[in-house]
């Protein structure tokens, strides 16, 4: 999702399995963000209109980074405990043997740590080192991503022995699915918090604070997903979002917030698929078909 720095090229290039990996974030990250706003006027596209996004400091551009590092310490974790990589094996929280043990069970532990260490390092070698409010949020919601990620670790236990008896009880740590992860992400969007720059002349540094509302300041706290500048309607074409025309809305649901309001054109198909099947003793299964009509609601 962002353009690699030198000195994040230089971390792709130190170990095999880093740059197939980071590929891997990127592709889960863009696939979950996708069918996450698939219904919505920002669709998560991907095109040039993400280099400005990426730019701002809008609520869309918080989840970007958010999800980004979710998806990096995600893929790194699992790529360690399917060995993909050559600097790093299972979950390394239990001792040699117990790793051994595990691995011989089936029951590899995704690590974690080393999918926290490599996110980390590999954002701080793409942030500005400068004290722009801007780049100080972005480094906010990324490692707000990487918190959800950790929060949402499992521990997966089995017992083995002869009998049934439980002899050896084998512990392992496992991620959730990412696509549960995402919408965890998509939840800290939808409560996101706007907030506001402060200059502080006396050391010339810059701060913020959580938007006022009816005088009364919104609680903001290091899990909430935090932005700066108010979002485009991304209706129309531009450079922030290629607009709603064309866009597949779910009548009665979405369709008059998605289009903007400029209403929905109907398309009508027939379908054929199998029908009224039956299982012919022993290996057969015979269908028929039938046809049906369905309608596409497509925004004008």
């Amino acid at each position: 999702m962002f353009k690699l720095h030198r000195r994040q090229k230089r971390l792709c290039r130190r170990s095999q399995g880093v740059a197939g990996t980071l590929v891997d974030a990127a592709r889960l990250s863009a696939r979950e963000c996708q069918r996450q706003f698939r219904y919505e006027r920002w669709n998560c596209s991907i095109g040039t209109e993400r280099i400005y996004l990426l730019n701002k400091a809008f609520k869309e551009t918080a989840f970007l980074y958010m999800i980004s590092s979710a998806g990096l310490v995600h893929s790194f974790a699992r790529a360690c405990s399917s060995s993909q990589m050559d600097r790093c094996t299972c979950d390394e929280s239990f001792d040699e043997m117990a790793n051994r043990q595990t691995w011989l069970w089936g029951g590899c532990g995704d690590n974690i740590r080393f999918g926290q260490r490599f996110a980390i390092k590999f954002l701080q070698a793409q942030e500005d080192r400068s004290s722009d409010i801007q780049a100080t949020i972005h480094k906010h919601n990324s490692e707000l991503g990487i918190k959800i990620v950790n929060e949402a670790i499992t521990t997966i236990c089995k017992c083995h022995g002869v009998s049934g008896s439980c002899t050896a009880h084998i512990c392992w740590k496992q991620l959730s699915h990412f696509q549960n992860l995402a919408k965890i992400l998509k939840f800290k969007y939808e409560q996101a918090i706007k907030v506001t720059a402060i200059t502080n002349h006396a050391t010339s540094g810059t701060r913020w604070m959580s938007k006022w509302s009816n005088g009364v300041p919104a609680r903001q706290s290091k899990m909430d997903l935090i932005y700066l500048d108010d979002s485009p309607s991304f209706c129309r074409n531009s450079k922030y979002s290629s607009g709603t025309l064309g866009r597949i809305c779910l009548k009665g649901d979405n369709c008059e917030v998605l289009c903007c309001g400029r209403g929905y054109n109907i398309q009508s198909y027939v379908i054929v698929k199998p029908c009224k099947c039956r299982v012919i003793w022993c290996c057969y299964v015979i269908c028929k078909e039938c046809s049906a009509y369905e309608e596409s609601y497509i925004c004008k």
